[in-house]
């Protein structure tokens, strides 16, 4: 008896391409990224960082004058006289008016700066490096130039009698109602051209497309920029209202430079009443209580503003 030809033929075989059985092997790989590479870092940042902060937490709630390793637990005492001593309250105010100001006015700059230095015009690769040199000198040698500027006999007030302005000469950074408002000065002329570089990075990362639909549907350059362009630059805003917050609230060594504090208490900030309660009064655990006040300071403003700025951001996305 005969078969049929197609009795014959062998049952075919499924084939399975060598990148597929391939695949499952290479995801395992990526989806077990080597953890323990980092543990080096966690520890010795653990370490570093960490334990230190803990310990000196612990001290907020002790009398330690810094020296005597005898010392006694005394609860929430330090921080209640945080909110009785009028001049740390004062120095609460400072620091936030500081951060508040740093943070409008630098950005209004550093935005304006960037438009400017974005535009056709032929020195624009100087002006940016011109702008933009004083971010990189060291605060502290700024804060001594400007010292020396706004001082009663300083090149300020000289410039201001050269040009017959002599009502407005005045002792920039004695005279307790100036005081302050000249340190926001110092601050924004050195750091305005820092948020100007990264509004410029995100002007120039708009596509030029979207300019020319902008000019083709009539608008002009105030409503291009605010309905086209502003919504596009959210990421730099993100970046540049973060640091200045931060930055603002943390801020030490410029005020201690320009003013140390004074005349009086009139700039004291924070950072600088912890200085003085540590080191000059050896009232240490008082100082680190205020320490405590300004780290919750910054992670109250710092994530609260991050959480606004990343809702508006993927709301401009």
């Amino acid at each position: 008896m005969t078969t049929a030809p197609s009795d014959k033929l062998p049952k075919p075989v499924a084939v399975v391409p060598i990148s597929r059985r391939a695949a499952p092997a290479r995801r395992r790989l990526s989806n077990s990224p080597p953890w323990w590479f980092a543990l080096p870092a966690m520890v010795l940042f653990a370490f570093v960082v960490l334990l230190p902060s803990a310990r000196g937490v612990y001290y907020a709630f002790t009398d330690w004058d810094g020296l005597d390793p005898n010392y006694s637990f005394i609860g929430l005492d330090n921080f209640a006289a945080v909110f009785r001593d009028p001049d740390a309250v004062q120095a609460i105010w400072h620091t936030l008016l500081i951060a508040v100001a740093i943070t409008i006015i630098q950005n209004g700059f550093g935005l304006l700066l960037a438009l400017g230095v974005n535009s056709a015009i032929k020195s624009r690769n100087v002006l940016r490096v011109f702008l933009f040199a004083p971010a990189v000198v060291t605060p502290i040698v700024t804060a001594y130039l400007w010292r020396n500027l706004l001082g009663p006999d300083g090149a300020v007030n000289s410039l201001l009698g050269a040009v017959g302005l002599d009502a407005w000469k005045q002792d920039w950074l004695g005279n307790p109602d100036v005081a302050l408002w000249s340190i926001v000065g110092v601050i924004v002329w050195q750091f305005a051209g820092y948020s100007m570089v990264i509004f410029l990075a995100g002007l120039q990362s708009v596509p030029k497309e979207i300019y020319e639909a902008a000019d083709i549907d009539g608008a002009g350059p105030v409503r291009r920029f605010w309905s086209v362009v502003r919504p596009l630059l959210a990421p730099a805003f993100t970046i540049n209202l973060m640091l200045s917050i931060i930055g603002g609230i943390k801020l030490f060594d410029q005020v201690y430079a320009l003013t140390g504090g004074g005349p009086g208490h009139a700039t004291d900030t924070l950072s600088t009443l912890i200085y003085k309660d540590a080191f000059t009064l050896g009232e240490f655990g008082y100082s680190i209580a205020l320490a405590v006040v300004l780290t919750i300071i910054v992670a109250v403003a710092s994530t609260s503003q991050y959480f606004v700025l990343a809702r508006n951001e993927r709301a401009a996305s």
